[in-house]
């Protein structure tokens, strides 16, 4: 080619580092694709659903066939919402499962080649996760609200979403259990082993709230508050049994954020400064 023709040709526009780098968006498209073709991704979730619509369903049906003394403090909304309080297990598993499972396979270092911003890998991992647990938590909740009130209706023991806190109550089991997906996945970035991480988020979850009960009783009503899943339930009480000792619904629910934060927070901070 000679020079006339070179000087002629046109000129193709130089491509900079930066160039098709992935954005934050294409991070979300990717843990997307990542969280949905996982097969285990769907069963964790089908037993969410089935372990917290299940309980709920089996305590609301004992109350009904056995209705007698039951007092003016008595939660349907709170009975009916009753397997939340094994389906946080089963979300820090999926929580935990949802970054540790990358460094059990490798896979990380693949993920940070593709996207070499861990901040932002971080954060649509987060959000992600977060988005798949709140869906899946309505799903449960309303589904166990609408059977506890059904099978309750028999003996006229059945509320509804119109009266005051019922609402609140079953979307706020839903936040629950996303917050505690999310203080699992916090605790799997620090730690970045899965068995490790999910027995580190039932210590707090479970574990903690039993051992507080060992404690004196002067000592449990400034300790009980304080237990992320104990303050993180009040969001789904529609009746607070001990309101001088425990925070209100959504002072509860912050106390389990706060947590989850904190957890998050450090596991960001790790995520950023040590190896894949």
């Amino acid at each position: 080619m000679t020079t006339t023709q070179l000087a002629a040709a046109p000129r193709q526009p130089l491509l900079t580092p930066a160039a098709g780098r992935a954005g934050f968006a294409d991070a979300l498209r990717s843990e997307f694709t990542k969280i949905r073709s996982t097969r285990s991704t769907y069963w964790t979730l089908l037993a969410l659903v089935v372990v917290t619509v299940g309980i709920g369903a089996l305590s609301t049906a004992g109350t009904a066939s056995h209705p007698q003394g039951l007092g003016p403090d008595f939660d349907a909304t709170q009975l009916s919402l009753g397997g939340l309080y094994v389906g946080q297990l089963v979300i820090a598993v999926l929580g935990a499962l949802t970054i540790t499972s990358e460094y059990s396979t490798g896979m990380i270092r693949t993920s940070l080649a593709v996207q070499p911003r861990r901040g932002t890998l971080f954060a649509a991992k987060a959000v992600v996760f977060a988005v798949v647990s709140l869906v899946t938590g309505l799903v449960a909740s309303f589904a166990s609200f609408f059977i506890g009130q059904a099978l309750l209706s028999s003996h006229h023991l059945n509320v509804t979403l119109s009266q005051p806190n019922v609402l609140r109550a079953v979307i706020g089991g839903a936040l629950f259990l996303t917050a505690c997906g999310m203080l699992a996945y916090g605790l799997g970035a620090i730690l970045r082993h899965t068995a490790g991480a999910i027995t580190a988020a039932i210590g707090l979850l479970f574990v903690l709230t039993v051992l507080v009960n060992f404690l004196p009783g002067t000592w449990q009503d400034h300790v009980n508050k304080w237990m992320p899943a104990i303050a993180g339930s009040q969001v789904w009480v529609t009746k607070a049994s001990s309101p001088e000792t425990l925070f209100s619904a959504w002072a509860g629910l912050a106390v389990l954020a706060g947590y989850a934060a904190i957890a998050i927070v450090a596991g960001l901070v790790l995520f950023r400064t040590r190896d894949a």
